[in-house]
């Protein structure tokens, strides 16, 4: 497997501010990033947990605001006049969502429009060279046929608060690239998954209740929600690659879908895991998990992402869900 310190990315390093950088993909980008030689500023919440990133402290400057105060992201912008931004933080979860719409709307949409109004000034645009922001496959919504492949000029019909912030994210950006010309690239990743991710998702909360069999003897049953919905996963370190190359080579105002062009159920995922656990376990269907509205299937084309950014994912499924499942086993050792 190739290392993500082997990949070039940009002959041109600058300032690179990353927001969530504490997070399950923005811990990984400030991996990536720092290896390029990047000057790496990691924008967390103020009382977000910066684990994920801690062992980078040496490299990276962490700076803490909260994207819904327009005063604070300003006065972040000004003062680290970054020449690249990546904008990945998030209400997150898409089942969450639902018990948390205005909060997801508040930090998805609002926060995203403080920093696009921060972006604009004037000693912020002198040096700065590219926003890429991280919209979602979540905001196509339910798509017929279902089986049918999307492109990054399918419509958006997003079906949960998430989606929806994502699919009005994107809008807000493409109205700044028109009125403001600022130079925003817009990322569509699937479903990404791999080492860091919060147990709150499908499969990282598969491999940690695994985990917890292995290495504590629980009883070998796991909590599961619907298993039957089929989605396009990807290794959470190829995406971030992704976002890097959409930073170099992406158009403003274009759309790129980073995904893998193939839907597997959260099923089969889920028999490769318990496969890799070398044990017998059984499953059990908890309400709780269940969402009150589910996509069938994702599965995207990343013809655009390969041919105009030179996206090329590296991770086979088998090689994310291994190294998944080896690091919940080393958290709860």
């Amino acid at each position: 497997m190739t290392n993500p310190k082997q990949i070039k990315i940009s002959p041109n390093p600058g300032a690179a501010l990353i927001t969530g950088a504490g997070g399950f993909a923005g811990s990984h980008l400030a991996d990536l990033l720092c290896a390029q030689g990047y000057e790496v500023h990691a924008a967390l919440a103020p009382k977000q947990s910066a684990e994920n990133i801690s062992h980078l402290k040496r490299q990276i400057n962490i700076v803490r605001f909260d994207l819904r105060n327009p005063n604070k992201v300003s006065r972040a912008i000004e003062n680290i006049r970054p020449n690249l931004i990546f904008h990945l933080a998030a209400f997150s979860s898409v089942g969450q969502s639902f018990e948390n719409e205005r909060l997801t709307y508040e930090i998805n949409f609002l926060g995203s429009l403080n920093l696009f109004e921060a972006a604009q000034s004037k000693q912020a645009r002198e040096r700065l060279r590219k926003i890429v922001i991280i919209g979602s496959a979540d905001s196509y919504g339910i798509i017929t046929p279902k089986n049918k492949t999307l492109t990054e000029e399918t419509r958006l019909t997003p079906i949960s608060p998430y989606g929806v912030s994502k699919a009005a994210m994107e809008q807000l950006a493409q109205y700044h690239i028109r009125r403001y010309q600022l130079p925003i690239t817009i990322v569509r990743p699937f479903n990404h998954t791999g080492p860091r991710q919060s147990a709150t998702f499908a499969l990282p909360g598969f491999a940690k209740q695994i985990a917890g069999i292995i290495e504590l003897g629980r009883k070998p049953q796991l909590k599961v929600g619907a298993l039957s919905v089929k989605r396009d996963f990807s290794d959470v370190r190829d995406v971030v690659v992704g976002y890097a190359l959409a930073a170099e080579k992406g158009k403003p105002g274009e759309v790129y879908q980073l995904c893998s062009g193939r839907a597997v159920t959260i099923e089969a995922a889920l028999k490769t895991l318990i496969r890799l656990s070398g044990k017998k376990i059984v499953t059990k269907v908890d309400p709780a998990r269940l969402r009150p509205a589910d996509i069938p299937v994702l599965r995207g084309d990343n013809s655009k992402a390969v041919k105009e950014l030179g996206y090329a994912p590296r991770y086979t499924l088998q090689r994310t869900l291994s190294d998944t499942l080896a690091f919940w086993r080393e958290r709860i050792r």
